[in-house]
């Protein structure tokens, strides 16, 4: 028969054992839940560990970058800095040979000048100095005209009439000489000039030497000019009676006065349907004494074209000619637009 008091003793122990075990399993349960979550933590923190070495890396790549940037940006402004003290350098050359040559030119001009005036002074001395016998010659022409001219044959008396001729002819040229001359030294009197009043009061005293000759005068709205206007009008004379010249052998003469505005400067025109010229020779047409007509076909001294050319130098401008042989000239003088620095 069993003992009843054992068999209670030993459920009641068995009991106990299952609760311990239970027990037991929910701890080491709860011990492999709170691991798998350290061990969740542990990843996380190892993943955010491995994600933060990546970026520190990423930023030692991108430090490194900016460093070898900074180093060539460096290296650069080294390089630059270099090139520009040679540039510095060059150009302090350049501003030294420019004030070299600055120098000579002064000099040049200098004594340019200096041999303008004695040539000047030259020309006027002699000029004024052959008026005397050259006066001399003429009166003692005219003088055996007068008193022997009964002795005289015809080879005679054309041989006087060739000298008091000759004689003119050669005061004209002194005294366009001495014109000439004087121009150098003449100081410009600045004064607005009406180049259409001037070329009209021009054109007007000349036609009263033409012998009624017929002469179509064109002249459009003139630009107003800066100057000296004995000098402008001297100009305006010597072109206007080249042109009256050059068409006495036209049916009817046709000549123009006109002028193109610019920007900064004012080009004025003397046109004629005159004998006109070979462009070849143009660069001859301003010299001094420099002819392309001869004087069997046209009087002058070949001093006039001169005098315009130097006039207008002297106003800052320039002069120049275009032509064609029996079908006229035109001939061009341009001149700055306000106040006129003397051009000695």
């Amino acid at each position: 028969m069993p003992n009843g008091k054992q068999d209670i003793t030993d459920s009641k122990g068995s009991s106990d054992r299952f609760t311990a075990l239970e027990e037991t399993q929910r701890a080491t349960l709860n011990i492999l839940e709170d691991f798998d979550e350290e061990k969740a933590k542990l990843k996380s923190l190892q993943q955010a560990t491995m994600n933060l070495l990546e970026d520190m890396n990423e930023e030692r790549n991108n430090f490194q970058l900016i460093q070898k940037a900074t180093i060539n940006l460096l290296e650069d402004m080294n390089e630059e800095r270099n090139k520009s003290a040679e540039t510095q350098n060059a150009l302090m050359n350049i501003l030294d040979d420019i004030e070299v040559e600055r120098t000579k030119a002064e000099q040049a001009n200098k004594q340019l000048e200096a041999t303008n005036k004695e040539l000047e002074s030259f020309s006027y001395s002699v000029s004024h100095d052959l008026r005397a016998p050259l006066r001399a010659i003429s009166g003692f022409a005219e003088a055996v005209s007068e008193d022997y001219a009964d002795k005289l044959d015809d080879n005679g008396k054309r041989y006087l009439e060739l000298i008091a001729d000759n004689a003119n002819k050669m005061g004209q040229l002194i005294d366009d000489l001495l014109s000439f001359s004087r121009l150098g030294r003449q100081e410009i009197i600045k004064s607005q000039i009406d180049m259409k009043r001037l070329a009209n009061s021009v054109f007007e005293e000349l036609m009263q030497q033409t012998d009624g000759r017929k002469i179509k005068f064109i002249i459009t709205d003139i630009q107003p000019v800066f100057g000296d206007k004995s000098m402008i009008q001297q100009v305006l004379i010597n072109l206007l009676s080249n042109a009256v010249k050059f068409t006495s052998n036209r049916k009817e003469a046709v000549i123009e006065f006109g002028s193109i505005s610019g920007s900064c400067s004012t080009t004025y025109y003397v046109k004629d349907n005159g004998v006109g010229f070979d462009m070849r020779y143009v660069d001859k047409l301003f010299g001094v004494f420099q002819r392309l007509h001869a004087l069997t076909e046209f009087e002058g001294t070949g001093v006039g074209l001169a005098l315009v050319s130097r006039i207008i130098s002297r106003h800052g401008g320039r002069v120049w000619a275009q032509g064609k042989i029996n079908e006229g000239a035109t001939f061009y003088f341009e001149l700055p637009k306000g106040e006129i620095k003397d051009e000695r």
